[in-house]
């Protein structure tokens, strides 16, 4: 597709969220799934060489990576679809603020308790350790901001933090409705959020 985004991604990973960016832009995109050969995953390197996904082919051919860094390019190349507050106001400032915190704190903790092992030299050994530990650490994370939605992560304004944040709650250890139960802010942000024509595409798709 000429002059369009191409996303990189898998099935209920990080890519979730720039799609759904894309949706609420309205913007033309390919999504390309990943597959996980060796031989494939050398030629994602070639384009991103962390291997990692998502990764967004920009209509002028550039790549970037990093989901948090995707979503506040997206937002600021597209304005008219208010994604973010605009850039220099107070408003922005919270938003840089809140997607760097997610990215650092909760994204991290989320690697922490799914890949444990990757985070001691003697691997399985010390995993329950990392992996409960970051538990606590990512609910900590969530409570700071769970408790602050009013009733989204800026306020009145609905933002693509909250649709990082909703991504990120959705892969908490144990059962969602727990985690709800315990933030009834999030779960009314989350019930918000799913009412969204772009939710409702990008769940879809990734279900399939």
């Amino acid at each position: 597709m000429a002059n369009s985004y191409i996303l990189y991604g898998w099935q209920g990973s990080g890519s979730q969220v720039v799609q759904v960016a894309l949706e609420e832009i309205g913007v033309p995109y390919e999504r390309v799934w990943v597959a996980r050969e060796p031989q494939d995953l050398a030629r994602f390197r070639e384009l991103n060489p962390t291997g990692r996904v998502p990764a967004l082919r920009l209509p002028d051919g550039g790549i970037v990576f990093e989901s948090a860094a995707i979503l506040i390019h997206l937002a600021a190349a597209h304005p008219a679809a208010r994604l973010a507050p605009p850039p220099g106001t107070s408003g922005h400032a919270r938003f840089l603020q809140w997607m760097v915190y997610l990215s650092a704190n909760v994204y991290e903790s989320v690697l922490r308790i799914y890949y444990a092992d990757r985070y001691s030299s003697r691997g399985s050994a010390d995993a329950e350790a990392i992996g409960a530990q970051a538990t606590a650490d990512y609910h900590g994370h969530l409570d700071l901001i769970g408790g602050a939605l009013d009733p989204y992560v800026l306020g009145a304004d609905y933002s693509i933090a909250d649709a990082y944040l909703h991504m990120l709650a959705g892969w908490c250890p144990g059962e969602l409705a727990r985690l709800h139960g315990r933030l009834p802010r999030l779960a009314a942000q989350a019930a918000l959020l799913a009412a969204r024509p772009a939710f409702l595409k990008v769940a879809a798709d990734h279900a399939a």
